[in-house]
């Protein structure tokens, strides 16, 4: 896969950006551009009454003004004596995720980098409301970066479900694995295949007599190791790289994830919203709330995001 624009989501109270140092680690490689992106408000503009309309825009750009000259040199000292093409765009918003997205549309951006928290008593990654609209919604590859070194020779994994054989779930399969063979050419890394195959349900083997719950355990398990190896042939994925663990893919992907001291998971998300979200979350949100590492979310091919250019 080519990353060509690259929108790396600055923080606006951060000397150190993770995203930006990780847009550019790729823009390296890639050849790609960058556009350095900030979403900026203040309630108390807004609630001004005594000012005019005219006065309270000029204030409004007055913070604009003052937060470019800081990005412009924040990206300078980030960049040294690099040559790498970086824009910078900064927009009065109250919905960040919207304005990214709206970004996204307007200017063909395929990639979106944006820089996790780390909470430091839990030493785990927490991901902000704006993460999960981001993910849901984005219609390209979002990348969520923590604070660390992509070294070469890593190991990156390609989250995928094999036990599913409709379009949609193949499709997706395709893709996830496409985009982590693509970052591990760059990065010169090993791609591994996770997959997660269900445990016997315990209703089957109370109700059927004489069913033989091992026996069925081993021939999911079969099926699940040669679909894999199978579908890692594709990719020039050797057999030894395929792993399918037992489990919830929310507790397997992680797992494995932390044998391997993976720096970059990749998975898909389906994007789902309403109250079909909020009862029964996504597989891959339940995943990406457990990993200690870099995560790339892929979205299903002919995804439409539900934000759109005439959004107010």
């Amino acid at each position: 896969m080519q990353y060509n624009k690259i929108l790396a989501v600055i923080e606006p109270d951060s000397e150190q950006q993770k995203s930006l140092s990780r847009a550019l680690e790729i823009a390296r490689m890639n050849q790609a551009s960058i556009t350095a992106f900030l979403c900026i408000y203040d309630f108390a503009y807004e609630m001004t009454t005594m000012l005019s309309m005219d006065e309270r825009e000029n204030m409004r750009q007055a913070v604009v003004d003052d937060r470019t000259d800081w990005l412009k040199n924040l990206v300078a000292k980030t960049l040294g004596r690099e040559f790498v093409k970086v824009d910078i765009k900064i927009i009065w918003h109250n919905r960040p995720y919207e304005s990214i997205i709206h970004e996204v549309l307007k200017n063909g951006h395929d990639l979106i980098v944006k820089g996790t928290q780390q909470h430091d008593t839990l030493e785990s990654v927490i991901f902000t409301p704006t993460d999960w609209h981001i993910m849901r919604k984005a219609p390209v590859p979002v990348l969520l970066v923590k604070e660390h070194d992509w070294p070469k020779g890593g190991k990156i994994i390609a989250a995928i479900n094999v036990g599913a054989d409709d379009d949609d779930h193949i499709s997706l399969n395709n893709q996830v694995t496409k985009h982590a063979n693509s970052f591990g050419c760059l990065l010169a890394s090993d791609v591994y295949l996770v997959n997660a195959y269900p445990s016997t349900p315990i209703n089957i083997v109370v109700n059927i007599p004489n069913f033989d719950p091992s026996k069925h355990q081993e021939t999911v398990k079969i099926y699940h190791e040669d679909c894999m190896v199978k579908h890692g042939k594709e990719y020039q994925i050797p057999s030894e790289q395929c792993h399918v663990g037992m489990g919830l893919p929310e507790d397997v992907i992680p797992d494995c994830a932390s044998k391997l001291d993976a720096e970059l998971v990749v998975l898909g998300t389906v994007g789902r919203q309403g109250i079909s979200a909020a009862l029964i979350g996504n597989t891959a949100e339940h995943v990406i709330d457990r990993l200690n590492c870099d995560v790339l979310a892929i979205k299903p091919y002919g995804f439409e995001s539900p934000i759109k250019l005439d959004s107010p």
